[in-house]
């Protein structure tokens, strides 16, 4: 008897203690009550229903409180689905990524014949990653994959999964699939797009401590992409990212989840073009606006980087009241973007002229040798912080550097500082900058990309530098300063020999303080200089 009671009290000693407490209390109540007066018991008695009612308000009130939290706060998961046909957004919206576009048609199609793919025995892409520079419309183009696919869409951030709150990760990724698996069963199929897939998506993190909130929400993911669970249904997860692949999970990445990587990159030259065009016809624009030339100028500029020029250059030609936008309107707006608000700084005239021959060093060297880019603006008006600055312009896309073109920078970087010391046999601190890009550069040739004129080839800078021999460390060293010395030596002589336009251009700068490409190749003109044939 003794041994069932142990027992039974071990099994249920919380609820005895619980009970026996309660019990306690009940009598205590019940011989506090007895000793009152006929007056006082009464009152008593007639506001313990109260206590008892405002108990349990709160008791209900709270587990409402923590019932939210733990299925994702206030501001739990309310995604309804966007109707292909409330889109609107085709493939010929999408200008440009023409190669992404192919591969997203692939898709489609796939999509719109699933009935013929599952009779083979094939299965739908699950995922596909969207990968590219912000701006560059990997939204628009997995809005006009549900456009196209005439299928539901649902689309999130990373950033909506992610709360202080341990579970509401997971819990409104288990929201979304099954809102997504409700709509793919009504409409055939569902897209589900995540953007800045690398906020939940990065390569996880374990410890015995217990795992990070992302981890769990990232897991919940990759569950619902493996189709563990058995209802059938056609859902396609987009996601796109601004960040590297390596950044992403391992598992993510892996077939069977993402199963297509799309690559987006900026438009080209003929893609550049097209932007203008339809971006312009929806503003007034003067018939003097050349769209081949615009589109030469912006090289390495993102869709929304071509849409931001036309809005900035609306917005400057209504504070000049002007009906259209004319070309003035849209380089003073590429100005404003690239080189931020100008701000007024009084040089002394002596500064002003140092100033201008330090940057006329810099445009005459570029536009004379440069092998791939251009003078874009030369001004000695101060932006951001600097005196003056040579604005260049790559005259088409490079992808990689050739040491002919590196050398050239560095000659580049070094004019501003020997047109100093030929004009005035002295230097101002205003190049340290430029030092340091091109010490930079001749770093990057010998220590990592075997440029370098001793023989030595290799990437040096991976190697811990105990691993580097000071012998070896001294010829990289000496490598590095003999490139920079003779970079200096170029820059003097092409200088020396075209002093009569570095001249002209530092006296014109004096007086105008800026000059556009128009004009600073009509001043080299007035000494007989014209660009070399590339």
């Amino acid at each position: 008897m003794i041994r069932k009671f142990r027992f039974f009290y071990q099994n249920n000693k919380i609820w005895i203690i619980a009970g026996s407490i309660v019990l306690s209390l009940i009598a205590l109540l019940i011989y506090g009550v007895s000793k009152l007066e006929s007056f006082h018991r009464v009152a008593t008695l007639a506001t313990i229903p109260v206590h008892l009612i405002v108990s349990l308000a709160s008791a209900v009130f709270f587990v409402f409180i923590l019932t939210a939290f733990q299925k994702g706060g206030f501001s739990s998961l309310k995604k309804n689905k966007i109707k292909a046909e409330d889109i609107a957004i085709s493939f010929k919206d999408v200008i440009g990524l023409d190669g992404a576009k192919k591969e997203a048609l692939e898709v489609v199609q796939l999509i719109k014949d699933r009935k013929q793919l599952q009779k083979i025995g094939g299965k739908i892409i699950k995922g596909i990653l969207l990968m590219g520079p912000p701006g560059c419309g990997k939204t628009l183009l997995a809005k006009a994959m549900a456009t196209e696919c005439e299928i539901p869409f649902i689309s999130m951030a990373g950033s909506e999964f992610v709360e202080m709150f341990v579970g509401v990760g997971a819990s409104r990724v288990r929201s979304l699939f099954k809102k997504a698996r409700e709509y793919a069963h009504a409409d055939g199929a569902c897209i589900v797009f995540i953007d800045e897939i690398e906020v939940i998506g990065r390569a996880r993190t374990f410890s015995y401590g217990g795992g990070i909130e992302t981890n769990s929400t990232q897991n919940q993911l990759l569950v619902e992409m493996d189709g563990l669970n058995t209802q059938k249904s056609n859902i396609i997860v987009v996601a796109a990212t601004n960040a590297d692949e390596d950044v992403l999970d391992e598992a993510l990445l892996r077939p069977g989840r993402f199963d297509r990587k799309i690559a987006i990159a900026l438009p080209n030259l003929k893609e550049r073009k097209q932007l203008f065009d339809f971006y312009l016809k929806k503003v007034k624009v003067a018939s003097e606006v050349n769209i081949d030339r615009l589109a030469k100028k912006t090289v390495y500029r993102s869709p929304a980087d071509i849409e931001n020029i036309i809005k900035e250059a609306a917005l400057i030609a209504m504070r000049k009241q002007k009906e259209a936008i004319d070309m003035k309107d849209l380089s003073e707006a590429m100005d404003r973007i690239d080189l931020g608000m100008e701000t007024h700084v009084d040089m002394t005239p002596k500064e002003l002229e140092m100033t201008a021959y330090h940057e006329a060093g810099h445009a005459v060297a570029l536009y004379v040798m440069h092998p791939t880019d251009d003078v874009f603006k030369v001004t000695v008006k101060s932006h951001q912080g600097s005196l003056g600055l040579v604005a260049s312009l790559p005259r088409e896309e490079l992808h990689c550097e050739n040491k002919e073109k590196l050398i050239a920078d560095i000659v580049l970087y070094l004019a501003g500082y020997t047109a100093e010391k030929i004009k005035y046999n002295t230097t101002a601190t205003g190049v340290y900058g430029d030092f340091t890009k091109a010490m930079n550069i001749a770093n990057l040739m010998v220590w990592k990309v075997g440029m370098g004129g001793n023989g030595l080839i290799g990437n040096f800078s991976i190697l811990y530098e105990e691993e580097l021999s000071q012998s070896l460390k001294e010829k990289l060293n000496n490598e590095t300063i003999s490139i920079m010395n003779s970079c200096c030596s170029k820059a003097e002589e092409l200088l020396k020999a075209n002093w009569d336009a570095v001249d002209a251009v530092a006296k014109r700068l004096v007086i105008d303080k800026e000059l556009d490409f128009d004009e600073f190749e009509e001043v080299m003109g007035t000494v007989g200089k014209k660009k070399p044939q590339t």
